[in-house]
């Protein structure tokens, strides 16, 4: 297909309005060669990575196939992490805009799952969830599969990696023998042409990894020498100044000792890591994809699943044990045709290691971070902060009414609301720094769609 508009799909008016709204104008490459084949309900496997709008393709050509308002689902999406899960929910919700009355829930672990039945029992359309509790949901017998017409299994490489397989083959042997079938993943291996052929009936390849933009990274490598760790850190952090970055540490301690030493500094900055409830993890993530947080660190478990679009910076404050590991965190940055910055920080016992990530990815330059100047500016303060308001889905409760409020009687400005994320019982909403308490107290104290709501300052 060589019409890179949506136009060319013969999706209705509706469906071009909303895309236009939403910054949908012309097709990334998987959009471009996938959507046309999902769209006719063939079986597609495609090999693309995390942030080339897999997730609008098959998002798109599963809402095509469903009636809103059912009673049981009938789109499921299975991704390998709890975070990724949330992400792709959001976006299939943003996308169901022009399809009134559809009801998205996750179903992750973590949460209360009577709550997630309760959410089932409704209604619901499209289940986006993670294998162990879809399939907990199935053996509970509070989920049938019954009706559903598109399973998309979403980063398959991964699920298998994480041990997922068995889980994944009792779900869709659930449901219907004539499903449309859908494979996402970055790497194509064996065993994902495996489940692939187990699954999918006369299915088409598709892959645009050769077609992708390749990421704009310039790699920086800084050897402690005589510092601490933390204080090259310190010292890499005041001379590059980054607006947003991701910290890496091998360990949980690690990252606990990295936060509480960076905010004693004065930044602005948050933790994510397995040791963490979810609604903990939940709540930096939100934090730091909205610009209400400047720096998090992670551990490479934690972080799985996230997909930051504008990040600055990606920065090693250990090696991790694996080369891929090394490839995955920095193709973190430098997106979207955006340069990014991967900094790793290296001691005696990491020269050796670092010959393996030469031969994956070349480290374009060295010195040692006691070079840095000492003193630098203050860190500086995150540009947006979070406003919580006690309400969501479950109020009805949308973007556009809550622009509409903050834009109108409040008198917020229209260039100081950020993003926002609308859950199922709260919603969160990015505001620039200086309006904040602005916005919280005029939502506190005045109504959204006729209703009050209570608000607050996150963090």
């Amino acid at each position: 297909m060589t019409d890179s508009s949506f136009k060319g799909l013969g999706l209705g008016q509706a469906w071009i309005d909303n895309l236009d709204h939403l910054g949908y104008v012309e097709m990334t490459p998987i959009q471009a060669r996938a959507l046309p084949l999902l769209l006719e309900g063939t079986d597609v496997i495609a090999q693309a990575n995390t942030g080339t709008g897999k997730t609008a393709a098959f998002g798109l050509a599963l809402l095509a196939k469903i009636s809103p308002a059912s009673r049981r689902p009938g789109a499921l999406v299975l991704c390998p992490t709890r975070e990724l899960a949330r992400q792709v929910a959001d976006e299939i919700r943003r996308l169901a805009w022009a399809l009134p009355n559809t009801n998205v829930v996750t179903v992750c672990g973590g949460e209360r799952i009577r709550h997630q039945q309760a959410a089932i029992a409704n209604g619901v359309d499209v289940v986006v969830g993670t294998p162990g509790r879809v399939l907990d949901h199935l053996l509970r017998e509070t989920l049938d599969l019954s009706r559903v017409s598109t399973v998309v299994l979403d980063e398959a490489d991964r699920m298998l990696d994480m041990g997922f397989i068995e889980d994944v083959a009792k779900i869709v042997d659930a449901t219907p023998a004539t499903r449309q079938t859908v494979l996402m993943s970055a790497t194509m291996t064996d065993a994902v042409r495996e489940i692939g052929e187990r699954y999918q009936t006369d299915a088409t390849f598709v892959s645009v990894i050769d077609e992708e933009a390749q990421p704009d990274i310039v790699q920086l490598v800084y050897d402690v020498g005589s510092l601490t760790r933390i204080g090259a850190l310190e010292r890499v952090l005041g001379h590059h100044r980054p607006s947003s970055a991701l910290i890496f540490c091998n360990e949980r301690v690690t990252c606990d000792e990295v936060v509480a030493a960076l905010r004693a500094g004065g930044h602005s900055v948050e933790t994510i890591h397995g040791g963490l409830e979810q609604r903990e993890r939940d709540d930096v993530l939100v934090l730091f994809s909205n610009g209400s947080v400047r720096l998090m660190v992670a551990t490479d478990v934690a972080a799985r699943g996230i997909d930051i679009a504008e990040l600055d910076a990606v920065i090693n404050y250990e090696l991790p044990y694996e080369t891929n590991s090394y490839v995955h965190r920095i193709g973190r940055t430098g997106r979207a045709g955006e340069q990014g910055v991967a900094i790793s920080l290296i001691d005696q016992r990491d020269r050796g290691r670092l010959g393996r990530y030469d031969r994956s990815l070349p480290l374009v330059e060295r010195q040692n971070a006691d070079s840095l100047p000492e003193r630098f500016a203050p860190p500086e303060a995150a540009a947006m902060q979070t406003v919580v308001i006690q309400g969501g889905r479950k109020e009805k409760l949308r973007p556009g009414d809550i622009v509409g409020a903050l834009t109108g009687e409040i008198g917020i400005p229209n260039a100081s609301i950020g993003v926002i994320a609308v859950r199922e019982k709260v919603t969160f909403v990015a505001i620039a720094h200086e309006h904040a308490a602005k916005a919280r107290h005029g939502i506190k104290n005045g109504q959204i769609k006729g209703r009050n709501f209570n608000a607050f300052l996150l963090r």
